[in-house]
């Protein structure tokens, strides 16, 4: 059976929503358990309109995102004590691992808020950066400046 899930709103700047194909055994399934799960909406159009806005004017805008991570992971990956995965940078994700700084990820994180750029960790040692729309290239610029920042700072005051 061959089934697919994807978000709207991830890429696509919708405020919520998701589109799921599949068999007709599958979409109702699907819509037993959305309920079950509280995923159940009233007067929904409004979303569905949103949706739409989605798929028929942003989609051609993702190839922007791509470029954007691209180039932030290319610019993350030269610092040293970062390594980044550049074979799982496909879209607007960007992975990279900070263990060769030898600091906890959360002061890690802390120092990049402090220099205006927000991440995440998703596991231990690993940062994930997003890029979407209203983030530019210099936006991506200056983030790979604040990485570097962050990085060189942390690395004169941790222990080896």
């Amino acid at each position: 059976m061959d089934n697919l899930m994807f978000c709207l709103s991830k890429g696509l700047s919708c405020p919520v929503g998701s589109v799921v194909v599949g068999t007709r055994e599958f979409i109702d399934k699907a819509r037993k358990v959305r309920k079950v799960l509280g995923g159940g909406m009233r007067q929904a159009g409004i979303i569905a309109a949103s949706g739409i806005i989605a798929l028929e004017k942003m989609i051609d805008r993702l190839e922007e995102d791509h470029r954007n991570a691209r180039r932030l992971a290319e610019g993350i990956a030269k610092i040293e004590g970062i390594v980044v995965d550049m074979e799982r940078v496909q879209t607007n994700m960007v992975l990279f691992d900070i263990s060769g700084l030898g600091v906890a990820d959360e002061l890690f994180l802390l120092k990049l808020k402090e220099n205006g750029v927000l991440a995440l960790t998703n596991a231990k040692n690993k940062v994930r950066m997003v890029t979407h729309r209203g983030i530019e290239k210099e936006h991506v610029e200056k983030a790979v400046v604040a990485v570097e920042n962050v990085a060189g700072e942390l690395a004169r005051v941790s222990p080896k």
